[in-house]
């Protein structure tokens, strides 16, 4: 036949754009994908590539995959890529799309992490009405763990920890995502799709398709749902599955479209990207030009080697909190590095209170404070818990009438004073953690009275208290001058 008989042929399929050209893995599994026989990630990675490439948004497409069979995306998906903790692809696609307005957001999960851990993540957003798309493959079992029982697993189902099969009493009724994020205002699309046939391979590849093409459109939050096959996990053959799909699961998780609001939903303006890096020191009022008269920037440049540690304790309603956030902000308008660690019981009064503080010249590396400098201990139950910590050479302020001798320890300061009693005459015993703040402010010598004054007025917005707040830090400061003329007892 010659040359001028051969017919032409126009490809119709090939591998998409999407794609990467060559797929990596581990040097001796190159010759194999991540995905089983027969699983249906393969397919649904094909369905969302196409959709990528037929919408021409590959330079603009974040796919968040996070833990589970789906995080293997990245190998595959030539865009870009954000790795999720489990459960969180919601909240991280969230950021991105706020963050990135112009891209097209994919959050890409599986039913253990979308209906389990991340339940109220997938909830919320779709409730928020967030501008991405979810591709949910639901294939009734966590599949990368070994096959345990997930939220989706059908009624009499085998699994690692149902080996007796699911129950309704034990395990309750398998949870329909689809069905209940529809009951929501907020979504713009939701339909569940299966990979049982051809037939259905083909409308869910329209319904992937269109779930993208609604954020194209800029419509709002869209899910499609996959019935998917799990050919190791559920122990069939890769054709038994397929079937199992169609025959089984379709009875317990019908498909249709649950959601459409397509054809009346307006495009809505994208929320405003957050501000730029360089823009956050000044919104936060630590850029050096916000800084106060008096208070040069140059500061942290001379307290380079200050690494001041501080542990606040009492209980709830002492103002342990405040304490140690007047302390932080004062040390954020001054220039240095600053972390605050709250903890705290739930009772709104008289529970368990604390907080780790840590003032540095230099960035800090964890917020804990495990052996303060200085203990602010507000009770006897905190100076009892904590005193022990306090390093050699450290100080305690003790609001109490004295210090116990068996907490008694030579290697420490002691200021013991009833703080309380000093704020109370003061106009207000409430203003008792505000005079252990002037002391330990007197003790430490590493923020100037302008940060500090800074700090109170940006944290307490009644003048009454700020002017009360003042002179109790004020009292404190003499308290602890006082102890070093031998008036107040020190060990």
């Amino acid at each position: 036949m010659s040359s001028e008989m051969i017919p032409e042929y126009e490809v119709v399929h090939g591998k998409p754009r999407a794609f990467y050209e060559r797929f990596e893995r581990k040097q001796e599994l190159q010759h194999q994908t991540h995905y089983c026989p027969g699983c249906g990630h393969g397919i649904v990675h094909k369905m969302l590539a196409r959709a990528i490439d037929e919408l021409g948004i590959q330079d603009r497409t974040i796919l968040v995959s996070p833990v589970g069979c789906s995080v293997f995306a990245y190998y595959y998906f030539d865009v870009g890529n954000v790795q999720a903790a489990h459960g969180r692809a919601p909240a991280v696609a969230t950021a991105a799309k706020r963050s990135r307005p112009g891209s097209i957001v994919v959050s890409y999960q599986g039913d253990g992490d979308l209906c389990a851990i991340g339940a109220a993540e997938i909830l919320h957003a779709a409730n928020r009405g967030e501008h991405i798309t979810v591709i949910f493959v639901n294939n009734g079992i966590y599949s990368m763990t070994g096959g345990q029982v997930a939220p989706t697993t059908l009624l009499g189902e085998k699994s690692t920890t149902t080996p007796r099969g699911r129950s309704a009493e034990n395990e309750g009724y398998p949870l329909h995502m689809s069905e209940l994020l529809a009951t929501l205002e907020a979504p713009v699309y939701i339909e569940r799709v299966g990979l049982g046939d051809n037939k259905q391979i083909a409308q869910a590849t329209r319904a992937v398709r269109r779930a993208m093409e609604n954020q194209v459109r800029g419509l709002g939050f869209s899910l499609v749902e996959v019935l998917a096959p799990c050919p190791t996990i559920w122990k069939k053959t890769p054709v038994e599955s397929q079937r199992w799909v169609r025959d089984v699961m379709e009875k317990t998780f019908p498909l249709g479209v649950f959601c459409d609001r397509t054809k009346t939903a307006q495009a809505r303006a994208l929320p405003a990207a957050g501000p730029a890096l360089e823009e956050l020191p000044k919104i936060l009022h630590v850029a050096e030009e916000d800084l106060v008269e008096d208070n040069p920037a140059a500061m942290a440049q001379r307290s380079k080697d200050l690494d001041l540690r501080v542990r606040v304790a009492g209980s709830g309603g002492q103002g342990v909190l405040l304490l140690g956030e007047v302390l932080a902000e004062a040390g954020l308008d001054a220039g240095l590095e600053v972390s605050w660690l709250p903890s705290y019981g739930p009772e709104m009064r008289s529970g368990t209170s604390n907080c780790h503080v840590r003032l540095a010249g230099r960035p800090i590396d964890s917020p804990l404070v495990t052996n303060p400098d200085v203990l602010v201990a507000m009770n006897e139950p905190s100076l009892r818990k904590f005193y022990e910590s306090v390093r050699p050479g450290g100080w305690i302020l003790y609001n109490g009438e004295s210090y116990p001798e068996d907490c008694v320890r030579s290697d420490v300061h002691v200021l013991a004073r009833q703080f309380t009693h000093v704020a109370d005459e003061l106009g207000d015993a409430r203003a008792g953690n505000m005079v252990m703040l002037g002391a330990l402010l007197e003790i430490a010598e590493v923020l100037p009275e302008a940060s500090v004054d800074e700090a109170l007025r940006h944290l307490v917005k009644t003048p009454k208290w700020v002017e009360l707040d003042e002179r109790a830090l004020a009292r404190g400061r003499e308290l602890y001058r006082e102890s070093m003329e031998g008036v107040c007892h020190a060990t």
